[in-house]
């Protein structure tokens, strides 16, 4: 399996804060927002990622993240030269994709929940044939695509941002393709924005016969950040868990390590050289067994 990440885009929803920065690199409270997706593929057991960026931000990102061995991953990077839409990230990752099944997750989305790295390793595992998206219950689908299912609960349509209310489902930014999906996205054609939209290869699967559907129910938390609203939404939402529990949330390293992808010895190299920060603290008391 490998993981693309989709941080691309103008994001003008966040103007004037995205004047100079792609919105990707902006703080969810304490981390830039491109950990949290980054995570959940980690957390999904995948460890090549492919990165896709504008040109102009491509270097802040290799200095933020490198080649993702300090976070025991294989990074890569590629950049979108126009908006084009978030399907064309697998035409422009076809070679790093290759013969494999694929997972892309949007670089401005946040998933927390008690079992979610068990829900998305069984997925892996099962992402052989066909696609599945993530469904979440929200009060105003209108911002999204919404899965609409039948009395099966068994995918039957997709709406993309529907005026009416014709269901609470959203579809996540949280997406798992076998390979046919690189052919797919070649073959679709752009929406009326001009942009080749993921809702037009969930279709494709969908009247296929090839759509599953996993539900995110009440244990689980999902966040888009794609707005100022939604950022600080974000941003409290990690405060407050991290404030009660102690835990940090998408800390790369530790998701690392506890993966065994880090070892304990090249752990301490990695800490013995950050900065002193909280985020430094939380990982010397994680390696001295403290958490």
């Amino acid at each position: 399996m490998k993981g693309v990440v989709m941080a691309g885009g103008k994001g003008n929803r966040l103007y004037p804060l995205t004047a100079g920065v792609s919105k990707h690199l902006l703080p969810i409270y304490d981390k830039p927002m491109v950990f949290y997706p980054l995570s959940v593929l980690m957390l999904a057991g995948v460890r090549d990622i492919l990165l896709v960026c504008n040109p102009c931000d491509l270097d802040n990102y290799k200095r933020l993240l490198g080649s993702g061995a300090n976070y025991g991953i294989n990074l890569f990077y590629i950049t979108q030269l126009e908006p084009r839409g978030i399907a064309e990230a697998f035409i422009l990752g076809a070679d790093f994709i290759g013969t494999d099944c694929v997972c892309l997750i949007l670089g401005d989305n946040l998933f927390y929940g008690q079992g979610l790295s068990t829900t998305l390793q069984r997925v892996n595992s099962v992402a052989m044939r066909g696609a599945t998206v993530f469904a979440y219950p929200v009060n105003d689908p209108s911002d999204f695509a919404v899965i609409i299912l039948d009395s099966h609960n068994q995918p039957k349509s997709i709406a993309e941002k529907p005026n009416s209310f014709q269901s609470k489902y959203a579809v996540t930014g949280l997406y798992f393709y076998d390979n046919q999906v690189v052919g797919i996205a070649r073959s679709i054609k752009p929406s009326a924005r001009g942009e080749l939209e993921i809702t037009s290869i969930n279709q494709v699967y969908l009247e296929r016969g090839e759509l599953r559907v996993e539900m995110l129910g009440r244990g689980m938390t999902w966040l888009d950040a794609g707005t100022p609203e939604r950022m600080i939404e974000a941003s409290e939402f990690v405060r407050t868990l991290e404030k009660r529990q102690g835990y940090r949330i998408a800390c790369l390293e530790e998701i690392a390590w506890r993966n065994g992808w880090l070892t304990t010895a090249r752990m301490v190299e990695i800490v013995n050289v950050l900065p002193n920060s909280a985020y430094k603290d939380y990982l010397v008391e994680l390696i001295e067994g403290n958490q």
